[in-house]
């Protein structure tokens, strides 16, 4: 158990430390289209949900308050797609690398209305500690235990997945320094070079300026 406490520990800070929860609240005129993005790596296991907010809580929402949302892969495969709804949920494993993107447009309505979107998208560690494992059937404390290590296993190997993702992102970024600093140096070079030329060239003129008019 201490064993198993440590390791609650560990994967809580390094939960906390994770910047991959993206949670906003905007507004969409009738209309009107918004897409947000999320550079997403392979494996990595994405959840999310938007709704609409509702102003006056005591009143269901009118018909003129819908709203369709859409989400793309990098290669623009629908991942998941709802028509004219006031809220949703969607989730997904990541097939590929890249940006991902789910666009939300509020449904034309004359007159002009305007709508409070609430949306929370998490991907990597939060989505693998987000999953409700309370809704698996606990029929005895070693059940519980089960699920506890399960859940474990799943935040260690997500967290394991974006580690190495962002060891291959250094190792890209790294090798981008080289070659800017690499072509900036012969850059530097050839402007060098330019300018000799254009002095030497100019000195050149000069002095056969300077030989026609006798003057030297």
């Amino acid at each position: 158990m201490d064993l198993l406490l440590r390791s609650l520990v560990c994967l809580l800070i390094l939960t906390l430390l994770s910047p991959t929860t993206l949670s906003m609240q905007f507004e969409l005129h009738s209309g009107q289209m918004k897409c947000i993005s999320e550079d997403i790596h392979e494996k990595s296991i994405s959840v999310g949900k938007y709704f609409i907010v509702n102003p006056n809580e005591d009143h269901p929402l009118p018909d003129s308050h819908k709203i369709t949302a859409k989400m793309l892969s990098p290669k623009w495969n629908t991942l998941h797609e709802a028509d004219k709804v006031v809220a949703g949920e969607f989730s997904f494993t990541a097939s590929e690398t890249g940006d991902y993107f789910t666009c939300i447009s509020a449904v034309d309505h004359k007159p002009e209305t305007t709508l409070t979107i609430d949306f929370v998208w998490m991907s990597g560690v939060h989505s693998a500690a987000s999953k409700d494992w309370s809704k698996v059937p606990k029929r005895s404390q070693v059940k519980m235990m089960e699920l506890s290590v399960k859940r474990l296993f799943d935040t260690v190997e997500s967290i394991h997945d974006e580690m190495y993702f962002l060891r291959d992102r250094e190792a890209e970024m790294q090798e981008l320094n080289r070659s800017t600093n690499s072509k900036m140096a012969w850059f530097s070079f050839l402007s060098l070079w330019v300018c000799l030329s254009v002095a030497g060239l100019q000195f050149w003129h000069l002095k056969s300026f300077f030989e026609k008019k006798k003057l030297i």
